[in-house]
């Protein structure tokens, strides 16, 4: 850890003592833990995703009142059998592994350089580094996520991940697989740095002021705290992304320009309540993600022979 110095302004600013070499070995250590804890917890939690998906879908253009979640699910299982709610499963696993070890895995590099270049380590410099190392993450991984919410909302659940890829590249041109690259990187900018600096930040505050030890409950307790607060934040911005990845879908309703057309137009059509349609699904399955993936990266890391995060 940087070692906090207090510079001739009274303010706190970082002393960086660490090693910036590191060992191939360690490098794969440190992304693949965040991989592997990320995947994991999608899979999970991918049931949820594809009831978030077809509850934003709800009445596009249109005021009304919505199906909520548990009615939605009886509905998916009762007309299309419950495999139904593992739509889009590889594309998600795949892209879990790749956007997941990337958007984790590059916050403490981001942090670190920050911290060299501003010699500080608040709060200020823990988000941006979130935003950049999630925004960056997205803009890799975008295709298998335009992949994964059309197959989500596909009733035909026989055809596979790589015939939907080739499907949309020979009809859509291959730039229609960064749909929604912008509001996606605008969520992932924003969901890892709500997860990534509210995690470090109540854990430092719980270490400082409470009894907790850095282990399990303390894991557990920053990394609850950090799934709701990234949930309130990211809502709306999933929304968003999620209409223009599914814009073929949306067609009679009228091309959505860009990421802010799109939430013009749903706050117009369908209300302020329409900007969290499947907020409730995005909280059942973010909560619980953001707590798996914490707690599973810390104790791979610990099990790696690497400092916690």
């Amino acid at each position: 850890m940087p070692e906090e110095i207090e510079n001739g302004s009274g303010e706190m600013g970082v002393k960086n003592n660490q090693s910036w070499s590191a060992s191939p070995s360690k490098v794969a250590s440190h992304f693949g833990t965040s991989g592997v804890a990320v995947a994991t917890a999608t899979g999970i939690t991918h049931p949820l995703d594809v009831l978030k998906v077809r509850l934003q879908m709800q009445l596009v253009g249109q005021r009304g009142p919505l199906t909520g979640m548990g009615q939605t699910f009886v509905q998916v299982v009762k007309k299309e059998g419950p495999r139904a709610l593992y739509l889009g499963l590889t594309p998600a696993l795949t892209r879990s592994v790749v956007y997941g070890g990337l958007r984790l895995g590059l916050y403490e590099p981001s942090k670190n350089l920050c911290e060299l270049a501003f010699e500080s380590n608040n709060i200020f410099m823990k988000i941006a580094s979130g935003v950049v190392s999630g925004a960056f993450a997205t803009l890799l991984t975008n295709p298998m996520e335009v992949v994964k919410v059309r197959l989500q909302m596909n009733r035909n659940v026989h055809i596979g991940a790589i015939a939907e890829l080739q499907n949309i590249a020979a009809k859509e041109g291959v730039t229609a697989l960064w749909k929604g690259v912008r509001p996606a990187m605008a969520r992932a900018g924003a969901l890892t740095a709500s997860q990534m600096a509210t995690y470090d930040e109540f854990k430092r505050v719980l270490l400082k002021w409470t009894s907790l030890e850095e282990g399990f409950y303390l894991h557990l307790v920053s990394s609850t705290i950090a799934g709701s607060m990234s949930t309130l934040i990211t809502a709306p911005m999933d929304m968003v992304k999620t209409r223009l990845m599914l814009q073929r879908e949306s067609v009679s309703e009228g091309a959505y320009r860009n990421g802010f057309h799109c939430a013009y137009k749903v706050l117009i059509t369908e209300g302020p309540r329409g900007l969290y349609k499947g907020g409730f699904a995005i909280f059942a399955r973010l909560g619980p993600q953001t707590t798996i993936t914490f707690v599973l990266c810390e104790k791979l890391r610990e099990l790696a022979g690497l400092k916690a995060m």
